[in-house]
């Protein structure tokens, strides 16, 4: 569907809610963008309910930037809708959406301060309470002994954490991040981490791209898997990890016997334990023959499918492996 015929069809329902029963914050459907004869985002969909920690997941030229880009009016699809906030138009709306992109950048001669509330600036805020605001922030999250220095004489990672502050010092009420964990060591991961939280916490909606699938992991209520500018899933995380069964490792004293006629087809051996997944019949059928045959049971654990192991499933193993060499490829 062009953006043409949006109006032809009628405007998305200011009332369409989530699956949780939710307003939806951001709403997109069939995005398609093309770059000279090349498609780099393909049919994308996307529903993001107010409030929600959203991730977009995938490794480096999948297509989230570009998705980001469209999803906040820098650039407009080629094919499909989009709704932010109730608007069609988002950009109309920046005032009220804070952004961070994920090539850095402010001005060298700026001072902490001075650099956060332009930002603020930039979005309708006035210069002198965003440059108040700036220092709050800044004596807020540790960084108030930089309240006069100039973004030149930061670390790399204390001015990654300077244009954050940019970007929440107007009280967005929705945050967009671009691979915000990049550049950031463990400590300040974490914080952010922690910052992401509490912005939900009070009702903001955070979205967010990363090739780190931890964060995701840690962070989201639902996601979206992207690779080769598609989306393979879109949902919450939990729904994602049950597409693969539950897998159990078992030790018995015994090494055969009647029991093992009951394990399923996918188990295999090593050492001392055994490993399969879960039936779909539960595990109690099984343990009943396990104790009916003798195999004297030492250990039983049951381990829920991670996040790597759906995206291993749900986008293949060639998008997986461009995955890790992005993470390889940021730690060097």
């Amino acid at each position: 569907m062009k953006l043409g015929e949006w109006q032809m069809a009628g405007n998305l329902g200011a009332a369409e809610t989530s699956g949780a029963g939710r307003p939806l914050a951001i709403e997109a459907r069939g995005l398609v963008k093309r770059f000279d004869g090349f498609t780099a985002v393909d049919g994308v969909d996307i529903a993001v309910p107010e409030g929600a920690i959203y991730g977009i997941l995938g490794p480096n030229g999948a297509g989230k930037t570009t998705t980001l880009r469209m999803l906040l009016g820098i650039i407009d699809p080629d094919e499909g809708l989009r709704r932010v906030l109730g608007h069609d138009r988002p950009h109309e709306i920046s005032h009220a959406i804070g952004y961070l992109p994920e090539e850095r950048g402010l001005y060298p001669a700026m001072k902490t301060y001075e650099a956060i509330g332009f930002l603020g600036a930039l979005r309708g805020l006035p210069l002198a309470e965003g440059q108040r605001r700036g220092k709050a922030l800044l004596e807020e999250h540790g960084l108030g002994y930089a309240i006069e220095r100039q973004i030149r004489q930061l670390s790399k990672g204390m001015a990654q954490q300077v244009q954050l502050l940019g970007t929440l010092v107007h009280e967005p009420r929705l945050v967009v991040f671009d691979e915000p964990f990049s550049g950031l060591d463990a400590l300040n991961q974490g914080k952010l981490e922690r910052m992401i939280r509490a912005l939900a916490a009070k009702g903001t909606t955070v979205i967010f791209s990363t090739h780190v699938i931890a964060h995701a992991e840690r962070l989201c209520d639902d996601v979206a898997i992207i690779a080769g500018g598609k989306v393979p899933f879109a949902g919450p995380v939990d729904v994602a990890r049950d597409r693969i069964r539950p897998q159990v490792r078992l030790e018995t004293r015994a090494s055969d016997g009647p029991w093992r006629a009951a394990l399923p087809a996918d188990v295999r051996h090593e050492g001392a334990f055994w490993f399969f997944s879960l039936p779909e019949s539960g595990i109690e059928p099984l343990l009943r023959a396990l104790i009916e045959g003798e195999a004297g049971i030492l250990s039983l654990s049951i381990e829920r499918a991670g996040l790597h192991d759906a995206f291993v499933a749900i986008a293949g193993e060639a998008a997986a492996r461009a995955l890790e060499e992005g993470n390889g490829e940021e730690g060097r």
